[in-house]
């Protein structure tokens, strides 16, 4: 398939959106999805009449407490839209799902301006008590979790800690390596007023902190909070229009080629993040060398040690030692790597917050954290274990 012919290219994200983002607002997950969405149609330049797609994950009803947010029939009839097209579900290329799908029905012709929003309020949902796994308060269980469950592996925490321990047997990487991701996002964090955690985190505490599961101790592990973030998803012929620059889809990655699982796919340290980067890569002319930013999912650490290797950006078995000592990663390094802080310090607004900040970095609005250099191209990955997704954006000219 030539680049011309990629429908892809018929997309932009031209408007986007945050509301308040913080440990327990106590706000419901509609008041929040509406102050996203306003401030992302009035960042494209549009007017709510404008929008006629929606679309968001995983939609209403799924996960634990404050998980879900709300569906997509909620969202359109809080604030009266007249939609033409509008999805919403937990399956496909992870959270990315959502705004891939919308580009396509842009290019397609469906909808023309589509509103993509991720809602969470996980941490008021939390309240005093610890935070609950995918199991928690479920009678019966079915399907693979009846081999886990049984077995206190309660949640992904569980899971990916033996990806992680085979990572770590097969190629010697440590837990210091790992740490390097943790240290330099809440270094990030520190100069971003949205952030949940910004007090400043050395290695050493990165290592006192106390063990969550083998080898994941606390701050290998995202934050929940309250928020939400919202993405206008238009049609690539308004970006001339648009008040400010748009970002270009350069190339998506949705390809699934293992075992859709978390413990039966065939190479346990590369996982989804394999398929679904290589996908990427073979729908562009572009290659890792191009991407000047990297905003990457970090439900936990490990992930986005695994998409550092999926992506190309070092070799397999070699992202150990390109984190390490996190001079690479930082924000005047080869490869800024969550410039916002990540999820790990940020807070876990499930994946939509790095497509929010790497278009913030592509317009040269990050502020404080913004990069030098005029970045161009920017990778953002969504998801692990056995479902994930991947985009390059670049700044429209």
């Amino acid at each position: 398939m030539s680049r011309a012919e990629l429908l892809e290219h018929r997309a932009v994200i031209s408007g986007i959106g945050q509301s308040a983002v913080g440990r327990r607002l106590n706000r419901s997950g509609i008041d929040l999805t509406v102050d996203s969405a306003l401030e992302a149609i009035a960042d494209a330049g549009l007017e709510v009449a404008d929008i006629d797609g929606i679309a968001t994950y995983p939609g209403a009803g799924g996960g634990p407490g404050g998980f879900a947010g709300p569906g997509t029939p909620e969202v359109q009839d809080a604030m009266r839209l007249r939609l033409n097209w509008h999805t919403g579900g937990i399956e496909g290329p992870a959270q990315m799902a959502a705004v891939i799908n919308a580009a396509m029905a842009v290019a397609t012709g469906l909808a023309r301006h589509v509103l993509c929003y991720r809602t969470v309020t996980e941490a008021s949902a939390q309240g005093g008590g610890g935070r609950g796994g995918i199991g928690a308060g479920v009678p019966q269980m079915g399907g693979t979790l009846q081999w886990s469950i049984p077995f206190k592996a309660y949640s992904a925490a569980c899971w990916l800690a033996m990806n992680a321990q085979r990572h770590f047997h097969e190629f010697g990487t440590t837990r210091e390596q790992l740490g390097a991701i943790p240290v330099n996002q809440r270094a990030n964090a520190a100069i971003n007023p949205k952030a949940v955690y910004r007090d400043p985190m050395s290695l050493e505490d990165y290592l006192a902190a106390r063990i969550i599961t083998t080898p994941f101790g606390l701050y290998d592990c995202d934050a929940p909070v309250d928020g939400s973030t919202a993405i206008i998803v238009s049609s690539a012929d308004y970006a001339p229009d648009a008040p400010r620059p748009a970002a270009r889809f350069e190339a998506v990655g949705t390809a699934l080629r293992g075992r859709p699982s978390w413990d039966q796919f065939d190479d346990l340290t590369t996982m989804s993040a394999r398929d679904a980067a290589a996908s990427m890569w073979e729908r562009t002319d572009l290659t890792p060398a191009d991407v000047d930013i990297a905003e990457l999912y970090d439900g936990f650490s490990f992930l986005t040690l695994c998409w550092l290797e999926a992506l190309g950006f070092c070799g397999r078995g070699e992202g150990g030692p390109f984190v390490e000592g996190g001079r690479r990663i930082a924000l005047d390094g080869d490869l800024p790597l969550n410039t916002h802080g990540g999820q790990l310090s940020a807070g876990r607004l499930h994946g939509f917050g790095h497509i929010h900040e790497a278009v913030l970095q592509l317009r040269g609005e990050a502020g404080a954290r913004q990069v030098a250099g005029d970045p161009e191209l920017a990778a953002v990955a969504n998801g692990g274990g056995p479902i994930a997704g991947c985009m390059l954006l670049s700044r429209w000219r």
